[in-house]
């Protein structure tokens, strides 16, 4: 059974997208890309990243979303409580955002990575399972913001 996949970005983004849409279609994955489809026109990325969020909630799919540096799409995604959206530069980023973080969505900056990076951290990240045991207690702590503690200072400690 073929993987589902949302996509979407921003005008920084479409072209990347465009390569990384291709790409995984050729490679079996069910795509669905929520736009933009023209990187002449400027949007807004937290309507895009809404608009992946919406529908992640909906179907429970993984996501990937790219904007020109990345940051904008990753601060707007991790608005959502369902999602953990991960800002990857490389493939021990990408690797580590799923086995560590179990990061749902993938952020790519599409003005800073080539398209050989930014596939090979696409692969990785769908290719990667969570690693669960003492990461989960964590990834639970996020889920509910009243088991995050502040670390005690101990007060006896030197500087």
């Amino acid at each position: 059974m073929a993987l589902d996949i949302l996509i979407s970005s921003d005008h920084g983004g479409v072209n990347l997208k465009s390569i990384l849409v291709s790409y995984l279609k050729t490679n079996g994955f069910n795509v669905r890309d929520l736009g933009p489809y023209e990187a002449s026109a400027s949007v807004d990325y937290p309507d895009y990243a809404a608009k992946l969020a919406n529908e992640m909630q909906q179907y429970n799919f993984k996501g990937i979303l790219i904007c020109g540096s990345g940051i904008g799409m990753s601060i707007a995604i991790n608005r959502y409580e369902w999602v953990r959206g991960a800002l990857v530069h490389d493939e021990t980023t990408a690797r580590l955002c799923r086995e560590h973080n179990d990061a749902n969505v993938i952020i790519l900056g599409g003005r800073i990575l080539g398209e050989f990076t930014a596939i090979s951290c696409v692969n990785i990240f769908l290719n990667t399972s969570f690693l669960g045991g003492r990461h989960q207690k964590r990834i639970n702590k996020l889920r509910n913001s009243k088991m995050i503690m502040p670390p005690q200072e101990n007060k006896n400690a030197s500087g």
